[in-house]
């Protein structure tokens, strides 16, 4: 077969006796080494998978030989091959793995997989770097090819590189007016927290010199005192307002695309990052027709009047619960904050305890946005762990990471250690007196580190302003690791093209094309790095008794891959395939099945040619559709 999966049905007699019959003490000792026995049950194992070498993720039996899957969706045992063969029945099928790893399905502990369908909806810029004239003709050949959305369609398109443009080059709406149109245009920042409309925009938005700036966000107006057409954070949600929604059939086909796209790189949980009403009818209606393939824990994002009215945030995400508690597949109890924006320069909105430098290296007095003080995050993480809800906040600066703790800190005095898990995402910069505070309060650190490398984004637009003292302290993943805190791993996506090993192994030597960053300092290891993929982000979303690690009793979300990831090369870690993705037993991904790879192709590839293509940063963080 074509990606190496042997399958076969046992069809003999003697082995659905042999399965039927009380299980001896050698079936026994295969449930023994993951440290449960075999369920009652003499119904014979689902499937059987052997021949690679099982990473069951337990410390103290780490790797086994076969794993046998139950007709209910879960582990019926994992242990020796010989042993676990005996749980076959007539009807059992074998995969065998050739030699690949079998692992628990990864889970993304911060994804916003259904933005990544709705995105591929609108042309993209790809984040590229383009002139005022190249600009224009790429927007005039995607006007091209709408036309038939003439004269009033808007053109939305997707990732604009903010810092794209020649040095000197205004963001301004005539830029955009020069073009061969009337319709409204939305250039939608790779950065999510920057919009570029032209003129016809901002007068359907009615937008003007005398409309004041939201809360958390900013109209730029030019020398004259107009609408330059640039718009920052949540001004840019005073557009988004008026963009019609695309088709909902159409919708739901590219979210469902986008979840199978995630079932191919494995993921059997996420964590959906900044969920609101819109993604929760779409969870919905995608249950409803037999098209989410994963378990989906929606972080209920909380807007800043919310955060400051701790207990309608309450009534808020208990309502969003009552309403879509019983849609199968969707777990709720999190609750989703931004704290801060991004820290690369030229948007410098992360919250910093320290200035920004200007480009001679001076502070300049901007220590960038905090959405919410210390004591607003902590009257909303008290009211909320008292009701057993976890918060996850979006942190990047130091001010901001150290503004979530705080707020937990202040839950752990008001209502004691509840066990919620509250978590903050990224951890771009962690000020070190603030490592040791993770493991005490109980925080997950929930990162992304297939951004912790040399490129543009690390180098260019940030050394320089941050200085080498706190460029030095970034990622700190193994910096928190070593003080206790516990880590979980999530992608982002789609901030960066999917690539759930890409960042598995970018977590352990922080290797990009351009260089390394600070390996010596930060870097992982291996079986960290696959841990916190794993069971750290089934103990972030507070799932680690269901799923994360292969164990008897535990839900069979599984996966099998084309190479054994405990022992290539680490670089090698990068490009490993998933052939098959069985989330609670049911076959969600299969690459050998015919049209799998095509059925995912619209999606960006792994690895594009350029970092900075890559890594354009927090695209689906504002979820702005």
């Amino acid at each position: 077969m074509s990606l190496d999966l042997a399958r076969r049905r046992l069809l003999s007699a003697a082995a659905a006796v042999g399965a039927a019959g009380v299980l001896g003490p050698a079936a026994s000792a295969a449930a023994a080494v993951s440290g449960r026995r075999p369920p009652g049950s003499r119904r014979p194992a689902a499937t059987i998978i052997h021949g690679g070498r099982v990473l069951t993720g337990l410390p103290y039996v780490p790797q086994q030989e076969a794993l046998a899957v139950g007709r209910d969706g879960r582990i019926l045992a994992v242990g020796p091959a010989s042993v676990v063969r005996r749980l076959a029945g007539r009807d059992t099928e074998f995969v065998d793995a050739r030699g690949g790893t079998v692992m628990a399905g990864i889970i993304d502990g911060h994804a916003h997989c259904l933005e990544a369908g709705w995105r591929s909806l609108n042309p993209s810029l790809g984040n590229e770097t383009y002139t005022v004239a190249a600009l224009r003709a790429k927007l005039t050949g995607f006007l091209n090819a709408s036309e038939d959305q003439e004269p009033d369609g808007w053109l939305v398109v997707e990732d604009w590189n903010p810092v794209g443009l020649p040095a000197g080059t205004e963001t301004h709406h005539r830029v955009l007016d020069a073009l061969p149109t009337r319709r409204p245009i939305a250039l939608k920042g790779s950065d999510a927290h920057n919009m570029w409309v032209n003129q016809r925009a901002l007068e359907l938005a009615e937008i003007t010199s005398s409309t004041p700036d939201p809360a958390g966000g900013h109209i730029v107006h030019d020398a004259a005192g107009a609408p330059s057409g640039l718009l920052k954070d949540t001004a840019q949600d005073i557009v988004a307002a008026v963009i019609p929604p695309p088709d909902e059939d159409k919708a739901l086909a590219a979210a469902a695309k986008a979840l199978r796209q995630a079932a191919s790189n494995g993921i059997t949980t996420y964590l959906d990052a900044a969920t609101e009403t819109d993604g929760l009818r779409a969870y919905a209606e995608l249950a409803a027709s037999d098209r989410l393939p994963q378990r989906v824990i929606p972080a209920l994002r909380l807007d800043i009047g919310l955060v400051r009215d701790p207990k309608a945030a309450l009534a808020h995400v208990d309502e969003q619960r009552t309403a879509y508690g019983q849609v199968p597949g969707l777990c709720f109890g999190t609750a989703k904050v931004f704290l801060d924006g991004v820290i690369e320069h030229p948007a410098q909105t992360a919250a910093l305890l320290e200035p920004y430098l200007d480009g001679d290296g001076e502070p300049t007095g901007d220590r960038g946005d905090l959405y919410a003080t210390a004591t607003e995050y902590g009257r909303l993480a008290t009211v909320l762990d008292r009701a057993g809800w976890q918060l996850h906040a979006h942190a990047i600066g130091d001010r901001a990471v150290r503004t979530a703790l705080d707020g937990y800190e202040a839950a752990v005095r008001a209502n004691g250690r509840r066990g919620n898990r509250h978590t903050i995402a990224h951890l771009q910069l962690v000020h070190p007196d603030d490592y040791r505070r993770f493991a005490p309060l109980g925080v997950v650190a929930c990162m992304q580190l297939q951004w912790a490398m040399r490129n543009v984004w690390t180098m260019d637009a940030l050394l320089p302003y941050i200085g080498p003292d706190r460029h030095r302290l970034m990622y700190p993943a193994r910096s928190l690791e070593r003080h206790g805190a516990a880590l979980a791993g999530g992608s982002d996506w789609p901030v960066d093209p999917l690539d759930s090993f890409n960042q598995i192994r970018t977590a352990i030597d922080r290797e990009g094309e351009d260089g390394a960053l600070y390996p010596e300092r930060e870097g992982i290891s291996r079986s960290t790095s696959l841990r916190m993929h794993t069971a750290g982000s089934a103990h972030q979303l507070r799932i680690d008794h269901e799923t994360g690690v292969l164990t008897p009793g535990r839900a069979a979300d599984v996966i099998v891959l084309d190479r054994d990831v405990t022992r290539v090369p680490v670089k090698d870690i990068t490009g490993t395939k998933v052939r098959l993705t069985l989330a609670g037993g049911r076959r969600v991904w299969d690459a050998d099945q015919p049209g799998a790879e095509a059925a995912t192709a619209s999606f960006p590839a792994a690895r594009p040619a350029s970092l900075a293509t890559v890594h354009d940063r927090h695209a689906a963080c504002g979820c702005h559709r």
